[in-house]
Formats: structure tokens, C-alpha cells, sequence
């Protein structure tokens, strides 16, 4: 197949390119930009005015359900999902059921996701079995089995012992393990920030300790072992202090935080608006403020969706009862242009942030336009809007705080190794 993406404006971050430009596909790959290659007559040719052509975004959490939740969604269904959202590559947590512990449960994810040839998939192996925190998961056969990094998704490594011997042997062999900050005796039982909000609602409270103390032990221990730390979805100022702190000291610590605490904090609870019951927790406007500024200063490396589908029954009860979660994979570029126009960025930076930062953190040539590269394609019409419904989600999660938003940009055609997937 062979496809001309015609009079569309340009933008691939990795090469800083920000022009007009022709786009040239075959064989799933960049063939050419600007001029065809010798002898190319296309197949099909998508008329990019007055559009952007970038590269398919890279999500760094998205949970599709399977295996074992498949009544909240299925790989189908959330992979439409990212294709309707333009997003080509996810990064998939290891809290499935059963968790992604070994080898044969990756290989039937990848082999499952290779089938319905949509999006990339880029698993991330539990850190122990189980997730238990006992034992360390069989880490090399897990990536010889297609993992790319180890994670304990938001079930945390209560024995500080367990989790050094895991930087360690992560270490030795050059894996990157993602921890998400939480400490299990201060945020138990606790459903939303420990703040103002929490006790005029009278909900137990998550402190910003809970965050900070973790992160303490982490970076410690990344000292200690030389490991490579991805910290995830990061929530409070104070936690990302921290982090900042140790970068500028040499560490090898890359963090994103996610959609939700990009645009939302404490307030939006409302009167329990069980949408905004997220893990981690929203927190307060100062840290929500402190998240965006400190993404659009490049301290931030990666914006994600922490796509998360829960059902109705799992959110139309007592918000200290619903379920963690909110579905986002369709919100992650509007969402990231609403950001980004706030700030002033330019489109090249807004998008630098959900495609090649992302894909250096899971090690993969993803995120790019590249002659050679794999031709993941989003085009968006910048000036159109999204209108966030039930109907029009086509995740199975139908749950999000943005419910009845109109949202900046509107994504016309995803394209996955140079096939049209979504769009006429």
C-alpha cells in the first residue's frame, strides 16, 4: 500500500520540523518527504489541508482490561479507542488479572494485540510475582518475552529490602523500573487529597506524604544500585521537587504525570463527582499549577493518559466506594493542546510530549516521521473541537471528568505501518 498525505503542515518533534510538507508512504514505512521516491504512484491519497501531520502519539499507561477485566473492556474495544484518539503506540501497566508476572501471559497479550493490528503494544512487566512484593518476577525472560520495563503499577513494594534487590538486579542487566510514589500505610483507606475538600466532604485523606516518603526510599535506592527510575504519574509539587533534586545531582530519573492532574485538582470533586475518584489522587490547584509549569519547563519529560476504563457500576455508587479510574486515551491530544495553548508552547513542544519523549522512555523509535521509520501517523485539524460524550467515546470505559467538555482539536485519520485505521 502505498499512501500520499498531500498539502498538510508538517510536524515531527524529534527532527524539529514545523513546515508544509508532502508525506510519502510504502511498505508501512516513511519512504520520502517533500518529493516522491522514483517511481512511486499511489495507492491512496489523504488530503491533509489545513491539517497537521504528525506522528502517532505514545501513551505510557494505558490498561486495556485484559487479561481478566475484559467485563470493564477488551483489547478491540480500547484499541479503537487509541486509534480514534490518534495514539499508535501504549505502554500497557502489569496490573491485569493475572498479572503480567510471566512470560506466556506476555507473549498471548502481544500475540492477542498483533491480531487485531491496531495499535503497538509495549508491556511492562510485573516487578514481582504476582505483585505481590514478596519475590522478584523472572525479569529476563519477561523481556525476552517482549517487556520493555518493570513496574508494580499502583500496588507498591511495601519491604524496602524486596525493592533494593529488584533496583539491583534491574540494574545489572540495564532495566528500567517505573514506580509509581505511594506509601501504603499513609494512603490506606484514604480516597482523595488531604486537604480543605476532603474534610468538608468528610473522605479519609491521601496526605502528600504519602507521595513524598516514597519517592525519599526510591531515589535513595536508585542511588544506591545505579538503577534507571521511571517515576509515574506524578501529583504534588513537594514530589516533584524531589525528582528535580535528583536529576540535577545525575541521577537517571525520567517521571510523567497524566491528563487528569494536567487540568484538574481537589476542587473538581465537587459535590463527590465520582469521575474525579483517580489514583493517584487530585490534588491541590498549587500542585496541579506546579505539574503544568514544571511540563512546560521540560521537567515533566512525558504527559500520558493513565487510561483506566471503569464501568457504571464501578463509578454510580458512594465516591469513597467507586472504583480508581477514568478512560483517556481519546482525550490525551486534546487534552495536551488545551495544555500547551495555556502555556504558549508551540505546537512542536506541546507535541513533543505525547510522542518522541514517551517513546525514549520505553526505548522505542516510535514518536517519529523519519524516511525508514514506521509509518504511525496522527492527522488532526487543529481549529476543530471535540466534544466529549458517552456516545462518541469508543472506549468501553464511558467514565471521565470531562464528560460534556468541548475540547481543542479533532482527529481525522490515525494511520498504523502505513494503513489507514481510523478515518475515510
Amino acid at each position: 500500500m502505498k499512501i500520499h498525505i498531500t498539502h498538510g503542515r508538517l510536524v515531527d518533534p524529534a527532527h524539529q520540523i514545523d513546515r508544509p510538507a508532502e508525506l510519502f508512504i510504502a511498505d508501512g514505512k516513511i519512504a520520502a518527504l517533500d518529493a516522491p521516491p522514483e517511481g512511486f504512484v499511489a495507492d491512496t491519497v489523504l488530503d491533509a489541508r489545513d491539517r497537521v501531520v504528525c506522528p502517532g502519539l505514545v501513551d505510557l499507561a494505558a490498561r486495556l482490561r485484559e487479561p481478566g477485566f475484559e467485563y470493564l473492556a477488551t483489547l478491540d474495544s480500547e484499541m479503537e479507542a487509541a486509534m480514534a484518539g490518534g495514539v499508535t503506540s501504549l505502554a500497557i501497566p502489569p496490573d491485569t488479572d493475572p498479572p503480567l508476572d510471566e512470560p506466556g501471559l506476555v507473549e498471548m497479550l502481544c500475540y492477542r494485540a498483533k491480531r487485531l493490528n491496531k495499535a503497538h503494544i509495549y508491556p511492562v512487566g510485573a516487578l514481582t510475582e504476582r505483585l505481590e512484593g514478596k519475590r522478584l518476577s523472572e525479569m529476563a525472560e519477561l523481556v525476552d518475552a517482549g517487556c520493555v520495563a518493570f513496574s508494580q503499577a499502583n500496588v507498591p513494594i511495601d519491604d524496602p529490602q524486596v525493592l533494593l534487590c529488584a533496583l539491583q538486579y534491574a540494574a545489572t542487566f540495564g532495566f528500567r523500573v517505573w514506580l509509581q510514589p505511594i506509601t501504603p500505610r499513609l494512603a490506606r483507606e484514604g480516597v482523595a487529597h488531604d486537604g480543605e475538600v476532603a474534610s468538608r466532604l468528610g473522605l479519609p485523606g491521601i496526605p502528600t506524604a504519602a507521595e513524598t516518603i516514597a519517592l525519599f526510599t526510591y531515589i535513595e535506592l536508585a542511588r544506591l544500585t545505579g538503577a534507571r527510575l521511571h517515576i509515574t504519574r506524578l501529583s504534588s509539587a513537594e514530589g516533584l521537587a524531589l525528582v528535580c533534586r535528583a536529576r540535577a545531582e545525575g541521577l537517571d530519573i525520567t517521571c510523567d504525570v497524566s491528563i487528569n492532574h494536567l487540568h484538574l485538582c481537589d476542587m473538581d470533586i465537587g459535590y463527590f463527582n465520582a469521575n474525579c475518584r483517580l489514583s493517584p489522587p487530585l490534588r491541590s490547584q498549587r500542585d496541579r499549577d506546579a505539574l503544568r509549569a514544571a511540563l512546560a519547563a521540560g521537567d515533566i519529560d512525558a504527559l500520558c493518559s493513565n487510561h483506566t476504563p471503569v464501568d457504571d457500576d464501578g463509578k454510580q455508587i458512594p465516591f469513597s466506594e467507586a472504583e480508581a479510574g477514568a478512560t483517556g486515551l481519546e482525550l490525551l491530544l486534546p487534552l495536551a493542546l488545551k495544555w500547551g495553548s495555556a502555556h504558549g508552547l508551540s505546537l512542536l513542544d506541546t507535541l513533543r510530549r505525547v510522542t518522541i519523549a514517551p517513546a525514549r522512555i520505553i526505548g522505542s523509535k516510535a514518536g517519529q516521521l523519519a524516511v525508514g521509520a514506521r509509518a504511525d501517523v496522527c492527522i488532526f485539524d487543529p481549529t476543530g473541537e471535540t466534544t466529549v460524550t458517552r456516545q462518541q467515546l469508543r472506549s468501553q470505559g464511558k467514565n471521565t471528568p470531562f464528560l460534556g467538555h468541548n475540547l481543542p482539536g479533532r482527529v481525522c485519520h490515525t494511520l498504523v505501518e502505513g494503513k489507514v485505521m481510523f478515518g475515510g
